[in-house]
């Protein structure tokens, strides 16, 4: 089997340890109703985008972002918990918003995604599926937004642009690589087990994808390797078949 030549990235990643979490885990958390003063809805605070910016944070600023944004609490409450005056937790907060909103938009910029296991994303995940286990790029690159953008970390390599990201894909393919897709959830989004054909049967695991869905369009794409594959039930490997 041929090697990929993949494209050269458009960037380098600063957040290299992102790791995904199993939907089944978060059962009961994401209903939680929020405090009054929360910024950020629940789904979208565990999504993959929200967690790898929080990340780019200092500590004292991600520690009143998520006290005041995300779980609720008044900015005297936080500054008790800080032992800090309410105007530091202010200011604090006001520069981690300012961040987060370069790296995270709170899906200002994007159409929401299709709710969790609606009829408009299983079409989608079927679509993106039959693609992907067929190499099919031209339908892939046809699902993606404009400035898609896709990752693999620990692997800080980054790829933004349609562009860029077909000839990624167009690659990977272009080898004779094919995958089997095996459907699981990660942190509130669509996500698969990577399992790569080989000649005698045997599909070997090589990672995990987890899609950020945008409207009708995939506007991320993350892969993280094999090593995460037990933490959602997933075998290293398939047997023939």
């Amino acid at each position: 089997m041929p090697e990929v030549d993949p494209p050269e990235p458009t960037g380098l990643s600063e957040v290299v340890w992102l790791q995904p979490f199993p939907d089944a885990l978060l059962e009961g958390v994401v209903d939680d109703p929020p405090g009054p003063e929360t910024r950020y809805e629940r789904s979208e605070s565990i999504s993959l985008a929200f967690v790898s910016a929080l990340q780019t944070l200092p500590p004292r600023q991600l520690a009143v972002l998520i006290l005041r944004d995300v779980l609720g609490f008044h900015a005297s409450e936080v500054a008790r918990m800080l032992e800090a005056s309410v105007d530091s937790v202010n200011s604090a907060l006001k520069r981690a918003r300012a961040r987060l909103h370069e790296r995270f938009p709170s899906g200002a910029e994007g159409d929401p995604a299709p709710a969790p296991g609606s009829p408009d994303e299983e079409k989608m995940v079927s679509t993106f599926v039959r693609a992907y286990e067929a190499g099919d790029v031209n339908t892939l690159v046809e699902m993606l937004t404009d400035d898609v953008f896709i990752s693999m970390p620990p692997m800080p390599l980054e790829y933004e642009g349609r562009d860029v990201v077909a000839r990624f894909y167009a690659a990977i393919f272009r080898s004779g690589r094919r995958f089997d897709l095996v459907p699981t959830r990660a942190n509130g989004q669509p996500a698969f087990g990577a399992y790569l054909r080989s000649r005698n049967g045997i599909r070997h695991g090589t990672g995990l994808l987890v899609l950020t869905l945008s409207g009708d369009r995939i506007s991320s794409v993350t892969r993280f390797d094999n090593s995460v594959l037990p933490t959602f039930g997933l075998p290293r490997s398939l047997p023939a078949g």
